[in-house]
């Protein structure tokens, strides 16, 4: 695997590793979290394709977007890294975060996206469910974020290793990167939901059963606003099922890599 600091047309610079040869997959990973999370789909995904997984801007290696910055400026972000590595149209999956960057990219610039993958996105959360995401964003804007809350909700205590991998993430991410993007996913959960029938490609929306947050009523109904769009629920695990069901994940997306268009 290699790693890499790219420059982007607005001077800012993204890290990327990337493995493999073949048809390029892009990966995009959620909030708090870098590259190195989607060990997994690297290590299972680089034989047949080559595989480019970015750390989000404010994250890892990546610099920031500004204060403020809103989903479409995530998205804005993800189109200059794909012109960047000048291999457009990719395939692109995102989990959480990166999976509203996904899908608002396939249906913005279907010019730059040949298939998508969204892993445990969220859609028109309820008012509740708003009122408290966004009660998070206001605290991890405050310098008083507990990265134990995520952790409790993303695992069981017997995932200790997936776990222990993510808890340094959240550690040692940047609090200004962190508070930006969490702010931007708060408030975009609703952001491209009327285009979502403006996706043409093949499309996976895929969540896990005992995700609360990003839940199988979130998964089914994108995938049902979706042209031809595919749902899958994974049963038995929690919001990084990237990580703590992984042979069933990257079997989802070896299947949607080799998934025609309709």
């Amino acid at each position: 695997m290699m790693s890499a600091i790219l420059p982007l047309s607005d001077g800012s610079r993204f890290r990327v590793l990337s493995a493999g040869d073949g048809p390029p997959v892009l990966l995009i990973h959620g909030v708090g979290l870098r590259a190195e999370v989607w060990g997994p789909q690297i290590d299972a995904l680089c034989a047949t394709h080559r595989v480019l997984a970015v750390d989000m801007p404010g994250h890892g290696e990546s610099d920031p977007l500004p204060s403020g910055a809103s989903l479409p400026d995530f998205v804005a972000w993800a189109a200059r890294v794909i012109d960047a590595l000048a291999l457009g149209p990719i395939a692109v999956a995102g989990h959480s975060m990166g999976a509203l960057i996904a899908g608002g990219l396939a249906a913005t610039r279907p010019d730059l996206v040949a298939r998508v993958a969204m892993l445990c996105p969220v859609h028109r959360r309820s008012a509740a469910a708003s009122a408290a995401v966004l009660a998070r964003a206001t605290d991890i804007a405050a310098g008083r974020g507990d990265p134990e809350a995520p952790l409790a909700r993303w695992f069981t205590a017997e995932e200790a290793a997936p776990r222990a991998l993510c808890a340094d993430m959240l550690r040692t991410v940047s609090p200004g990167g962190y508070a930006t993007a969490y702010a931007a996913f708060a408030a975009g959960d609703a952001t491209y939901a009327d285009r979502l029938p403006d996706i043409r490609c093949p499309a996976l929306v895929l969540t896990a059963e005992g995700d609360a947050n990003s839940t199988p009523a979130m998964t089914h109904a994108i995938a049902d606003a979706i042209p031809g769009g595919r749902a899958l629920v994974i049963a038995g695990h929690r919001h990084m099922l990237t990580l703590t069901a992984a042979d069933q994940v990257n079997a989802a997306l070896l299947d949607w890599l080799k998934e025609t268009s309709t």
